[in-house]
């Protein structure tokens, strides 16, 4: 069985001097491609300069960050439309909107999404979205840029099955199913049941969100088969149907990691 992580952070600090490590564990777990979001200009070194070192297997995204949208957000969009037609780039994200912690940029949150989903149209490449309390305002901007053909996924999906319909009638679209799942009463448990395969990602975010009975830990590549095989529990597939699928899903979704 092999397995695509479509989510993680392998540069983060979290990993710092463990890199290799993490990234053996990872294939020895099966995990054999793992798509490295982007969060802004800060980080973005050591990703492409870890993703060089991992040819075929670590793959960078390119974006702002919504928790990265401050005074200076208009300059870090000139940096990513300025780098946006480098080839090694498989999406357009992590960016979104994030409504959590602060909305003191909310409006500039929105204008930067939107600028970012002209930008993934014009390079053509999918969008990987963060969403978090702000649901309604994210389809108001999808919405307004519904001619734009945009295809993406929703990652770190923890939403309900209404949710998830609503976004697949946007076209090519899919939902990152990562640790959460595993949790205790976690709602996305119940939803997944009636979410089809064919639009469901699998996903660590790490080093966050470490799937059951690791809770509370550094998340890893390494723990995706954990994240399989509840999905396999809650579907009543074998853990072989859900890496064949959800790998499929990714290598359609993310055209360049062929």
């Amino acid at each position: 069985m092999t397995f695509i992580d479509t989510h993680c952070h392998p540069s983060d600090e979290a990993f710092r001097g463990e890199e290799e490590q993490v990234i053996r564990r990872a294939l020895d777990a099966g995990v054999g491609k793992m798509l490295h979001a982007d969060v802004d200009s800060s980080e973005r070194g050591a990703m492409l300069e870890l993703c060089e070192r991992h040819p075929g297997v670590l793959y960078p995204m390119l974006g702002l960050y919504p928790g990265s949208v401050g005074h200076d957000w208009q300059d870090e969009l000139d940096e990513v439309e300025r780098l946006s037609t480098d080839p090694r780039f498989v999406a357009i994200g992590e960016i979104g909107l994030d409504y959590h912690w602060s909305t003191d940029h909310k409006q500039q949150q929105k204008d930067a999404l939107r600028a970012q989903f002209e930008l993934a149209a014009k390079v053509g490449l999918p969008v990987n979205i963060h969403l978090r309390d702000a649901t309604d305002d994210f389809f108001e901007v999808l919405d307004s840029c519904k001619g734009l053909g945009l295809r993406g996924n929703l990652h770190a999906f923890s939403g309900s099955k209404e949710t998830a319909a609503r976004i697949r009638r946007y076209g090519d679209w899919y939902v990152g199913i990562g640790g959460v799942l595993t949790f205790k009463k976690a709602g996305i448990a119940e939803a997944v049941k009636d979410i089809p395969l064919e639009m469901i990602l699998l996903e660590t975010d790490a080093p966050y969100l470490a799937p059951t009975p690791l809770r509370g830990t550094r998340n890893e590549s390494a723990n995706i088969p954990l994240i399989a095989a509840k999905l396999a529990e809650l579907k009543g597939l074998a853990v072989e149907d859900i890496a064949r699928t959800t790998t499929e899903n990714a290598m359609r979704l993310f055209e360049r990691i062929q």
